[in-house]
């Protein structure tokens, strides 16, 4: 039997006792006339001589199981399969089913042990099935049926005559695939008389070592007339889906959790336990297709199977899962995680694609499984008892949900360690109205509903939080309106202008107009917090409330920015750049700047010195300047907002671009559309202070707030 199906149905186990009660069913409707003897031996005796015989069967309406004996021999040779040739020194090998027989693994009533355990330990490659059977009143085409399970790949020839082939057979090699339930039409000219039939048998090195049994034929072929054995073909099919609707209603809870975890992750991106889940499920799920697939049609062959489902699939599965309860628990060092299951991960495939073809018994020799498989277990616990740490981490931190997970984590080792609870002598094969269930299969089931559980609570509760942070928002964006001055005291002889257009709901950029100490003077300031979003608003407010404050004593720039400053420092981690500008009505100004972009006058830069953002070093020392503005001068102050855009290919605004717009004497609003349309990167700032003297100060503030 190939190893894809006894993996398989070592997780979905195979029940006979429905094929058994259907062909004798048939075979009372249609009663066999059997004239001759069936001799029978014990099937797990070694093997002895016998003479030759030939065993005569009558076919009236119906089909009979070729038990033999046997005939077999090691070895290959085409001329074994020609009718005259003499097999009496062959040995005998009788393919009844012992009393009480059964795979242990499969769970398969009726089983026949393979020749490994009947006389010929070890040996893999070629054998030959032979026997002689005389036929009597048969009227119709006849064909033969093979067992359904049978290691790995055959040939069946009938007097001499090649009549089919389950496997590719090939000069050199030889390609097989999971043992399905086949039938072959003899020749037309083949009715009555002496029939020989010749089986050449091929079996993979790696197949002992998935089944301590393995080798050849696992139950007698039946020979018929060509209607019943295709009922009786079709009974077998009809078995197999019963062993597998298991599988498929496994496959059916997969693909539900695999879409409602991509669903997750695409409405919650920063939740990286949704994505996991839905690898972990994907990793699962096509290791179950190539497991149904191979049940039903030769499509993929046996190596490439195993290559996909045992060596690459299994051991990933695993991985994912543990990865998917870190994130889940939030395990805070993830990295050390990643760096820890993905060599155990690496170590597990690599020495699992030793025991399996084509490595293993070609390239690996057979007694190397003595040394790999004691640090395959020895790997695959080790990944199990990360897991476990995993989860005692997150209990810990989770108490609320930690039950739930808890017996989620369970169901989830309990269906990736299926080979281990065996070999603890635990039962995984449970009968279920005419279905065969795995623990493993109910373990992945219960898992997946349970984690399904956890996800939508989890889901509701983080949607609950951005109800409560948007409220928030909205609040603090409510604060920010509020600060921004939409009433200045009046000043003759200038026109101020501005434009903020922030990137989210609430800014980080600022300015405000105050009157100051003397008539007809204003203090402009002008100003950008580290950070985005909502901290950026609160320190907004913070900086805003203390220049206001600083502000009622004193109209001297640099003396407000290091009061401010000192705030600051008290406040760790709360930086901004600031500008201040006190300008009187006869045009005089006296800045002082901390970290913020020089000011434009008349679209050229102003020459500062550099210097620290407030916030940052108290006492640090501030550019101071003082000049004055003429008629119609125009001294325009902005954010780093206007230079720093970007488009989609990487490019910057940049300054050039942004002088060009000064020298041909933009209006705030013109360059913040530009920048913005350019690709905005950051909150947009821009004011313009213009000297007027025909103009009594006018104050055009029209803030434009982003959207989410």
């Amino acid at each position: 039997m190939s190893y894809i199906v006894q993996h398989s149905r070592r997780e979905i186990a195979e029940s006979a006792s429905m094929l058994r009660i259907a062909r004798i069913l048939m075979q009372s409707f249609l009663p066999v006339v059997l004239c001759g003897s069936l001799w029978a031996q014990d099937a797990v005796s070694k093997v002895t001589p016998a003479s030759p015989q030939v065993v005569k069967i009558n076919l009236g309406e119906s089909s009979a199981e070729l038990a033999g004996p046997w005939k077999f021999h090691t070895g290959d040779d085409l001329v074994w399969a020609h009718t005259d040739y003499d097999d009496s020194t062959w040995d005998t090998m009788d393919l009844s089913p012992p009393e009480g027989s059964v795979d242990t693994s499969l769970g398969i009533s009726g089983y026949i042990p393979g020749w490994t355990v009947r006389g010929y330990p070890h040996y893999t490659g070629f054998a030959w099935y032979r026997l002689k059977v005389e036929v009597n009143g048969a009227d119709r085409r006849l064909a033969l049926k093979m067992p359904a399970a049978a290691d790995d790949a055959y040939q069946v020839f009938v007097n001499g005559t090649q009549i089919g082939e389950f496997g590719k057979f090939t000069e050199h090699s030889v390609a097989a695939y999971s043992s399905l339930p086949l039938s072959f039409p003899l020749q037309k000219s083949v009715r009555d008389g002496v029939v020989t039939i010749a089986i050449r048998m091929w079996m993979d090195s790696a197949t002992p070592f998935n089944s301590p049994d393995a080798g050849g034929l696992h139950g007698p072929p039946v020979l018929g007339y060509a209607s019943v054995i295709g009922a009786l073909v079709r009974l077998d099919y009809d078995d197999i889906a019963h062993d597998l609707g298991a599988g498929f209603l496994e496959m059916l809870i997969l693909i539900m959790a695999l879409v409602m975890a991509i669903a997750l992750f695409c409405l919650d991106r920063q939740e990286k336990s949704y994505l996991w889940l839905a690898l972990a499920c994907l990793a699962t799920l096509l290791g179950n297709c190539i497991v149904v697939a191979a049940n039903f049609v030769p499509l993929i062959p046996q190596t490439l199977g195993v290559i996909l489902a045992d060596v690459v699939l299994l051991p990933m599965r695993i991985g994912l899962w543990v990865l998917f309860w870190g994130y889940w628990f939030r395990i805070r060092r993830m990295k050390r995680l990643h760096q820890l299951v993905w060599p155990l991960v690496a170590i597990l495939m690599l020495g699992t694609a030793m025991l399996r073809p084509p490595l293993y018994g070609q390239l690996i020799p057979v007694h190397f499984a003595s040394s790999i498989l004691p640090l395959l277990l020895v790997v695959k616990l080790g990944l199990g008892l990360l897991l476990c740490a995993v989860a005692y981490r997150g209990f810990v931190r989770q108490r609320t949900e930690g039950w739930m997970a808890a017996f989620a984590v369970l169901l989830v080792v309990i269906s990736n360690y299926q080979r281990e609870l065996r070999l603890l002598h635990i039962r995984t094969i449970f009968p279920f109205m005419g279905f065969s269930i795995s623990l493993g299969t109910i373990s992945t089931v219960l898992s997946l509903l349970v984690i399904t559980v956890m996800l939508l609570r989890r889901f509701v509760m983080s949607q609950r939080l951005k109800e409560q942070w948007k409220i928030e928002i909205q609040q603090a964006r409510h604060i920010q309106e509020l600060l921004i001055p939409k009433k200045v005291p009046t000043v003759r002889g200038l026109l101020i202008q501005s434009e903020y257009r922030p990137m989210r709901e609430v800014g980080g950029d600022f300015f405000q107009v105050l009157p100051a100490d003397t008539p007809d003077s204003v203090l402009v300031v002008v100003g950008d917090v580290t950070g985005k979003g909502l901290q950026a608003g609160m320190l907004v407010a913070l900086i805003v409330g203390a220049i206001q404050s600083a502000a009622q004593h004193s109209s001297d720039p640099a003396e407000i920015l290091n009061e401010v400053n000192k705030q600051l420092c008290d406040h760790q981690e709360a930086s901004a750049t600031c500008l201040i500008m006190r300008i009187d009505s006869n045009g005089k100004v006296l800045l002082a700047n901390a970290g913020h972009l020089p000011p434009y006058l008349n679209g050229r830069e102003m020459s500062m010195e550099g210097a620290l953002p407030i916030g940052i070093v108290s006492g640090s020392d501030l550019s101071i300047t003082s000049f004055e503005l003429k008629q119609s001068d125009s001294l325009i102050v902005m954010s780093d907002g206007v230079v720093e855009a970007q488009n989609a290919k990487g490019v910057l605004f940049g300054f050039e671009r942004t002088n060009e717009l000064l020298l041909r004497h933009a209006t705030p609003k013109e360059i913040a559309e530009e920048a913005q349309m350019f690709g905005q990167e950051d909150d947009i700032l821009i004011l313009e202070v213009r000297r007027d003297l025909a103009q009594v100060l006018q104050v055009q503030v029209e803030p434009q707030l982003a959207t989410s």
